[in-house]
């Protein structure tokens, strides 16, 4: 799977993918941190870690910081304007 950033491909693995997808079906609007492991891991999976803040700061080392914003204490989103 990949991205495309300043016209070239980006590599990017099934869980950041998924994390991406989901901020940019929603552009704006905050995902939180469970909505985002329920995408990842399905309803039934009991996640106790940072893997979603893990996938995103790949994310962000891949795709640039100014992409997705973190709101303290809530969640992530994409931003309208990097």
């Amino acid at each position: 799977m990949s991205a495309e950033q300043d016209g070239r491909t980006v590599p990017l693995s099934r869980r950041e993918f998924t994390i991406l997808q989901a901020l940019m079906d929603n552009p704006g609007t905050i995902q939180s941190r469970t909505a985002l492991e329920q995408k990842l891991y399905g309803w039934q999976e009991d996640v106790e870690s940072n893997t979603v803040e893990v996938h995103v700061h790949k994310i962000r080392a891949k795709l640039g910081p100014g992409l997705i914003e973190t709101v303290r204490g809530v969640g992530y989103r994409l931003r309208d304007t990097p």
